[in-house]
């Protein structure tokens, strides 16, 4: 029992967790500085029903991926190829499924409870998240474009501009704005995950941007996509969108930029399967999106 617990524990990839609630805590730092003062209770529970979505889609892409085989063709390194709990203990996998089915349907809850509360608005936010949630292992890994945009949509747009909408029943600009640092964060992080299990993701049926455009181009564009995440903090805060102090991401932008360059120079021997000059990279990069939210967080609450 005990070992099913902990191989359920490892599969939602507890390390990666923090990033829903920094995403989730962009609605309520961006309501706290539109002058709305969200009940305590439901921002526990936006931020409960982000992390429950996000273990629900690690879960389910855990299962799968065992199911499937793919996990015994992965290179495992400590930002890619899942957390190997399923291929160490393979009668967990039963559980696993469950835990994902557990999560997801606390998710389904809290969200009846914020339909109720804020009006049929958030179907349309939770219809997409639950869709999200479901298809992206097994169907959007096989759509290049929308692999590339489901997480940003998931963790901006849905966490961010959603449970905005949540926690106000209303929109905001400066939400919107907000939402599109992890949109845009988000999208290159898991892009650029993908780039170490080009091969075996390729040999299981998948195909997403990695495998069509192949590792230093898609290494590329995930560095045009880091720039565009830091771009708009400019752009919203001269547009009117976003305070002066949103502007504390960019003692980020040193890291970012270092990551850029990194990225855009990738040795030619990734092409033929060798990455370890990217490894150190991708943890940068994880520290990269975490550090910036948590800055953005800060920026818009000091400004609230």
């Amino acid at each position: 029992m005990a070992t099913t617990l902990h191989a359920c524990w490892r599969s939602t990839r507890p390390n990666f967790l923090v990033l829903a609630p920094l995403c989730a805590g962009l609605a309520v730092t961006s309501a706290w500085f539109d002058g709305a003062t969200p009940a305590g209770l439901d921002i526990l529970l936006v931020m409960l029903a982000a992390v429950l979505a996000h273990a629900a889609v690690n879960l389910f892409n855990e299962h799968h991926d065992f199911v499937s085989g793919l996990d015994i063709t992965t290179t495992r390194t400590p930002f890619s190829g899942g957390s190997g709990a399923l291929p160490e203990n393979p009668a967990a996998a039963g559980a696993v499924w469950r835990s994902a089915l557990s999560c997801l349907a606390g998710v389904v809850a809290i969200g009846a409870w914020f339909l109720w509360r804020a009006g049929p608005v958030m179907l349309l936010h939770g219809l997409v998240g639950l869709g999200l949630v479901v298809a992206y292992t097994g169907w959007l890994t096989r759509r290049p474009w929308l692999c590339l945009l489901a997480p940003g949509v998931g963790f901006g747009t849905l966490m961010v501009v959603g449970g905005y909408q949540a926690l106000t029943g209303a929109f905001s600009v400066t939400a919107l704005a907000a939402s599109l640092v992890p949109m845009l964060l988000v999208s290159a992080l898991l892009l650029v995950n993908q780039l170490p299990d080009i091969e075996p993701d390729r040999r299981a049926g998948r195909h997403h941007l990695a495998i069509v455009l192949g590792a230093r181009p898609a290494a590329r564009l995930v560095a045009a996509l880091l720039l565009a995440g830091f771009a708009v903090i400019p752009l919203g805060w001269l547009g009117g969108w976003l305070p002066v102090q949103a502007w504390l991401m960019w003692l980020a932008a040193p890291a970012m930029l270092w990551l850029v360059r990194g990225l855009w120079r990738l040795p030619a021997e990734v092409e033929a399967g060798e990455f370890s000059s990217l490894v150190p990279l991708l943890g940068l990069n994880v520290a990269l999106l975490l550090g910036s939210l948590g800055l953005l967080n800060l920026g818009l609450w000091l400004a609230a």
